[in-house]
C-alpha cells in the first residue's frame, strides 16, 4: 500500500507515508538495530540485533502486542506466511523458528529447527503450495531447504555451492529465485520441485542481500553490497496459448530473463 516500514540502526521502526514522503510514527521495542521486517495486515513484525522479535499493531498507540524471544543471536530474517497464520524467523544462531500468529510474549515458537549450519537470512513462503517454506543458509551452509510449515518436517535440501542471501518465488509458476554471495554474487532461477537450474544471472560484484518483486510480478529488483540496485525481467506472466506455442514461449523466455536496468544507490 502507501505505507513503508523502515528499521533503523538506533533500534526504532519507522512508518512512512510514501505518497507524502512523510514519517507517520516511530515505534520502539528494540535495544539495537532492526534488520528484518515483515507485514501481516496491520501487524508489523521487526527483528533486531538484540535477538528479539517485536509484533507491532500499527493501528494503536500502544503498538507492542508481543515480544518474542527464541533466538540467541541477531534476528536477520522474517517472513509471514500468505495465510497470515505463521511467522518464520531466521537468526545468526543458525536457527529457524516458526511462530503462531496468536503467540504472546510468554510463548515459545511452534518449532525451533536447527538443520542449517549458518545464519538463516533467506526466507520465502510459496504462493503455490500452502505451508511450503523455503529457507537459505549462509557461507558455512550454502543450502536451500524446504519445509512443511505446519508439521516442521524437512522436505528437501540442496547445496547451491555459495552463500544464500535471499529467496523469491515466481508468482506465476513453480520456480524459485535465489541470490548469492561469494564467489560469484549471482542470482539463480530453479524449477520446483526438481530444483533443476533454469538460469544464472550475473552482474553484481558483491553479495546480493535483498530481492523484491514488482506489483505486476514480472520484474525483480536486487540490492547488493556493491551499492547497486538491478532490475531483472525474469518472471513471465502465463500466456494463453496452445501447448506447442507454450513450449516455444518457454524456450524464448529462458533466453529473455535478463537485466533490464541498473542503478547506483550511493
Amino acid at each position: 500500500g502507501a505505507h513503508l516500514a523502515v528499521g533503523t540502526s538506533a533500534g526504532t521502526t519507522q512508518l512512512w507515508d510514501v505518497n507524502q514522503c512523510k514519517q507517520l510514527r516511530s515505534m520502539d521495542g528494540h535495544a539495537d538495530r532492526v534488520g528484518a521486517l515483515s507485514w501481516n495486515k496491520h501487524i508489523l513484525s521487526s527483528g533486531g540485533r538484540d535477538n528479539l522479535i517485536v509484533n507491532h499493531d500499527v493501528r494503536v498507540a500502544r503498538h507492542n502486542v508481543a515480544t518474542l524471544s527464541g533466538h540467541s543471536q541477531e534476528v536477520c530474517g522474517l517472513s509471514w506466511s500468505p495465510d497470515g497464520l505463521t511467522l518464520a524467523s531466521g537468526g545468526n544462531d543458525n536457527k529457524l523458528c516458526l511462530w503462531d500468529a496468536a503467540t504472546s510474549s510468554t510463548s515459545s515458537p511452534r518449532f525451533a529447527l536447527t538443520e542449517h549450519q549458518a545464519a538463516v537470512k533467506a526466507l520465502a513462503w510459496s504462493p503455490h503450495e500452502r505451508n511450503l517454506l523455503a529457507t537459505g543458509g549462509g557461507t558455512a551452509d550454502r543450502t536451500i531447504k524446504f519445509w512443511n510449515g505446519q508439521t516442521g518436517a524437512l522436505l528437501n535440501s540442496i547445496d547451491t555451492g555459495s552463500q544464500v542471501c535471499a529467496l523469491q518465488w515466481n508468482p506465476f509458476e513453480k520456480e524459485l529465485l535465489s541470490s548469492h554471495g561469494f564467489a560469484r554474487n549471482q542470482l539463480c532461477l530453479w524449477k520446483y520441485p526438481t530444483m533443476a537450474k533454469v538460469k544464472e544471472l550475473d552482474g553484481h560484484t558483491a553479495r546480493v542481500l535483498h530481492m523484491a518483486c514488482s506489483p505486476d510480478g514480472g520484474t525483480v529488483v536486487s540490492a547488493a553490497a556493491d551499492e547497486t540496485l538491478r532490475f531483472w525481467n525474469i518472471f513471465d506472466a502465463p500466456h494463453k496459448s496452445s501447448s506447442s506455442k507454450r513450449s516455444a514461449l518457454d524456450a524464448q523466455g529462458a533466453q529473455s530473463k535478463k537485466l533490464s536496468k541498473a542503478m547506483h544507490i550511493r
